[in-house]
């Protein structure tokens, strides 16, 4: 009876042992241990199952921890690979997602344009002019049948225009006038429609070309010319630029720009004199013309949506006239009045004028040139060589700038002016708006035609209700040379205009 719980006791001290060993990964063979112990003696039994404390670790224990080690580093650098995986799986995913989601932009977009239609915006404009000649000289005629040199109120423009974008790249232009000046010259009574302005369409955004328009439109040529009279600082556009530049006429033109629009160019071809009434041909002056326009803006300063910009051009425009007649004449810087520089008609087969472009907006500061040169090309005797020019300077008194859009409408142009305060007188609050100072000297010569020179020099000051509104003042004071229409002349003309727009 004693021996069996001393067996058991023994059997149960084994098993612990091999446990033991088992962990350790030390491979002691259990059977021989047992085998070898006597049942007398469980010291025995115990000394070969355990090792001393004291004792050094054995080779197999040595390997246990190399491999321990050898595990841990290995592990380690599964991890690090796995995390450059994960990263690298992560970054490319979301280059995928940037992509995906760009391209169902650019996919959103073209849905977009195959769905949208003509949105229309409805406008117009109206200048009512009044002109006192203040001082006429009495070498002119005042009773000129043609026009005479006397007061007048009329409204200068008087017109309606439908503007409308479309289908992402496609803008269009209709604008017709009312004013009653448009028939000037024809019989009283005489029946007409009113006159058609501007009536184009445009494709923007075509690869290389850019933008693409036809129809009836302002010819690119001449900074002046090209900008909105509306946003001109004069009432008439300067002498030279009425003379060299050519007007809206039937054609087709391209624009296009570098990416940051500091390079901007256009060219054309039209068709030269056509009805505005009739838009069709009614003599056989209907020659060609051909334009080209480069400019470049050195300096524009973008955190100012430029307030200080530096503009500079080159232009060229052909004119090649069917019936070989060509005829400069100008008025005062007015809409009515009579020519006071005529060249008669001149025989000539064609004409090519070249123009040079400057303008520096410096804060409330303007200072805006340009410069042309014109060869008239006599069918007989030698070509002619004639050339005009203007400068003009304008200041804000209540610090504002003029707006300067390097890729307009019709290229690089002067844009709508917004006062800092728009004009109001409300109870608890009076604001003037905005004012602006300004001086313009225009050249024009005809001394190689033997029909002298003319110069004119303007000054005046427009204040601008808001954006839309404006009143300009311009003092006007022409200066003819001998050989002129009414020879050696001083005037001066005193001219107002109420303008505004919606």
């Amino acid at each position: 009876m004693q021996a069996l719980p001393r067996l058991i006791l023994l059997s149960l001290v084994a098993l612990l042992g091999v446990s033991a060993a088992l962990v350790a990964e030390d491979r002691v063979d259990f059977a021989t241990a047992f085998e070898e112990a006597d049942e007398s003696d469980l010291s025995s039994v115990v000394a070969a199952l355990a090792p001393e404390e004291t004792a050094e670790p054995t080779p197999s224990e040595d390997e246990s921890v190399n491999e321990v080690e050898a595990l841990r580093a290995r592990l380690e650098i599964l991890e690090k690979a796995e995390m450059k995986r994960t990263t690298g799986e992560a970054k490319k995913a979301a280059d995928e997602k940037t992509k995906k989601e760009a391209d169902a932009r650019i996919a959103d977009d073209w849905i977009d344009l195959s769905t949208e239609k003509w949105t229309v915006k409805l406008g117009g404009t109206v200048q009512m002019d009044y002109v006192n000649w203040a001082h006429t000289d009495p070498a002119i005629n005042p009773t000129a049948p043609e026009q005479p040199a006397e007061d007048y109120f009329a409204f200068r423009r008087l017109r309606l225009a439908a503007d409308g974008t479309g289908y992402g790249v496609f803008d269009f232009r209709l604008q017709m006038t009312l004013e009653p000046g448009s028939t000037s010259g024809l019989p009283a009574g005489t029946g007409v429609s009113p006159d058609v302005k501007d009536c184009y369409i445009s494709m923007n955004e075509i690869p290389w070309l850019g933008r693409v328009r036809i129809g009836n439109f302002f010819v690119p040529f001449g900074l002046e010319q090209v900008t909105n009279s509306s946003r001109n600082v004069f009432m008439e556009r300067s002498i030279p630029t009425g003379i060299f530049t050519a007007d809206r006429e039937v054609g087709i033109a391209i624009y296009n720009c570098t990416e940051d629009q500091s390079v901007s160019w256009a060219t054309g071809a039209f068709f030269d004199n056509i009805s505005d009434t009739q838009k069709d041909r009614i003599d056989r002056n209907q020659g060609i013309r051909l334009s080209g326009r480069l400019n470049w803006t050195p300096i524009y300063d973008e955190p100012s949506n430029g307030r200080y910009v530096v503009h500079t051009g080159i232009g060229i425009l052909h004119t090649q006239d069917q019936d070989h007649q060509v005829r400069i004449r100008a008025r005062p810087d007015v809409n009515l009045g009579p020519r006071l520089i005529d060249s008669g008609t001149l025989s000539a087969s064609s004409y090519t004028i070249g123009n040079l472009e400057f303008a520096q907006v410096w804060g409330p500061v303007t200072l805006q040139s340009e410069a042309f040169l014109c060869n008239v090309n006599m069918v007989t005797g030698d070509s002619q060589m004639i050339d005009g020019a203007y400068v003009h300077l304008s200041y804000f008194l209540t610090g504002e700038n003029r707006v300067y859009e390097r890729f307009g409408q019709h290229g690089a142009q002067f844009g709508r002016i917004a006062p800092f305060n728009n004009m109001s007188a409300i109870p608890g609050g009076f604001n003037l708006g905005a004012w602006e100072a300004k001086a313009r000297w225009s050249h024009l010569n005809l001394n190689p035609l033997n029909k002298g020179t003319y110069n004119d020099m303007t000054i005046g000051f427009n204040w601008y209700w808001s954006d839309r509104t404006r009143v300009l003042f311009d003092w006007i004071h022409p200066i003819t040379s001998s050989d002129t229409t009414y020879g050696a002349t001083q005037s001066d003309l005193l001219a107002t205009r109420m303008d505004f727009s919606w």
